[in-house]
């Protein structure tokens, strides 16, 4: 075999923090985008060695070992720690041959006791031809303890035939939809090589969650919405989640067209992570299905940590626009769903949104249109790092919804902290990216009193 070029092109990254371990992943591709070959590496298992210290400078290694790269998962690795120490920093790295990757940073989940504060960063919809990742750059340099990525990691599009106000080409336009495996793991690879990207990836461990844009734009459960039939829409699916497993951190391979994302990341006594996914097991005018909607009010009801935070992709509450409801493709469309989850809402609930590629924040009542109703908890959906928003008269919108409380149209991610006597969210918000070198300022600042919204002054 001839030597290998530089096959840590893609960065690395690790997630699915455990009190005492996390996945560490990387994929050897020294030609990213080879047009036959995966990632232009030759089709045989190579041996990666990784190693785990704690210092950057690895003078202290705690463990080192070596993980399988097969070119049946297009080289990558995903290497499972156990064995850590809980609420602790590690930093890690690969080697293959003669390469050494960069250095990550990584942190595992804190004990069952520990009553710390969790620092998290929430991020969703990063288009790449819709502007430059800056705000993962700014929030890497925030070095949180782990980072929610709530979906729409890339976006399947092909080219507009006829491109629309506010569209803007970065750097490379996609030439046609993803629909095959290899088109899938191109796009990830183009994603993957982004240095801003890279940033986010190798300074706090992921727990990420799939939206439509893995897929197929507004996919509902087994059917694609686009007239093919659901036969093919599923090995469309299959092959899409099978790039997406190859891309990130994650413990759960894809089995087929399914992939299990709905589970529960504790951190200590003062936060549940519940992940649920809306998007794969719709039905009807079932959000979540009926085994993944008893599994998420099972552990809501369960769950002894101090915030509840449930972590999906769509907007949860209602939004009444003046034209109407626009949330078909929300949790607007399955109003029964969401009422059987807010039976169960528990004290200190947060949900946490992406997808509208606003920054959005209100209360959860049991009364939608009545401020003294009963306070079930509150939403916070985060804008977008980059995708452009549609048309939104926000004034118009707060007035007619006496539960939202805060919108703002500029790209960012929010940033969070959770503690056991108070919940923060900070929106950061940057004012371009259809350049590189934006700056980062704090658009609005809240905190959680009584199961509501308290803004704070900044």
């Amino acid at each position: 075999m001839a030597k290998l070029g530089y096959p840590f092109t893609l960065g690395v990254a690790s997630g699915e923090p455990l009190p005492d371990g996390v996945i560490l992943w990387t994929r050897l591709a020294p030609e990213p985008l080879h047009p036959t070959r995966p990632g232009g590496m030759p089709n045989q298992t190579m041996t990666v060695h990784w190693q785990v210290a704690e210092d950057r400078a690895f003078a202290r290694v705690v463990q080192a070992g070596t993980a399988a790269a097969n070119p049946d998962w297009a080289h990558s690795v995903h290497a499972e720690i156990t064995g850590l120490r809980p609420g602790t920093e590690y930093f890690y790295r690969f080697s293959v041959d003669d390469h050494t990757s960069p250095v990550g940073r990584t942190k595992t989940a804190p004990g069952p006791a520990s009553a710390d504060p969790v620092r998290f960063g929430v991020v969703s919809c990063q288009r790449y031809e819709h502007g430059y990742f800056t705000a993962l750059r700014h929030l890497a340099d925030e070095v949180p303890d782990v980072i929610i990525h709530l979906g729409d990691y890339i976006y399947e599009y092909g080219k507009p035939a006829h491109p629309g106000p506010g569209h803007y080409v970065r750097r490379l336009e996609p030439e046609a939809e993803c629909r095959t495996l290899g088109a899938y793991r191109d796009r990830y690879a183009r994603y993957r090589m982004d240095a801003d990207l890279q940033a986010a990836h190798a300074a706090a461990p992921w727990i990420a969650l799939p939206d439509d844009h893995e897929v197929r734009d507004d996919y509902s459960g087994r059917l694609p919405g686009d007239g093919s039939s659901p036969g093919a829409f599923l090995k469309r699916r299959a092959a899409a989640f099978k790039a997406y497993f190859e891309h990130l951190p994650l413990r759960d391979r894809p089995q087929g067209a399914n992939l299990r994302n709905h589970r529960v990341r504790a951190y200590g006594r003062v936060v549940d992570f519940v992940v649920a996914d809306t998007r794969q097991y719709r039905e009807g005018r079932d959000m979540l299905g009926p085994e993944q909607e008893q599994w998420l009010t099972d552990r809501l009801d369960a769950s002894t940590a101090r915030w509840k935070v449930l972590a999906q992709a769509v907007f949860f509450a209602p939004r009444r626009f003046p034209a109407g409801s626009l949330g078909a493709d929300a949790w607007d469309g399955y109003p029964e769903s969401r009422a059987r989850v807010l039976a169960h809402a528990p004290d200190g609930l947060v949900v946490l949104s992406g997808d509208v590629h606003n920054a959005w924040a209100g209360d959860l009542r049991s009364a939608w249109s009545d401020p003294d109703s009963k306070a079930l908890g509150v939403e916070f959906a985060a804008a977008s790092v980059t995708s452009m928003p549609g048309e939104v008269d926000s004034d118009a919108v707060l007035e007619s919804n006496p539960h939202l409380a805060f919108f703002d149209g500029r790209r960012g991610y929010m940033f969070c902290t959770a503690a056991a006597d108070r919940f923060q969210a900070d929106y950061r918000a940057v004012d371009f990216v259809d350049r590189p070198g934006a700056s980062v300022s704090t658009a609005a600042r809240f905190q959680v009193e009584g199961n509501k919204l308290r803004r704070v002054d900044l």
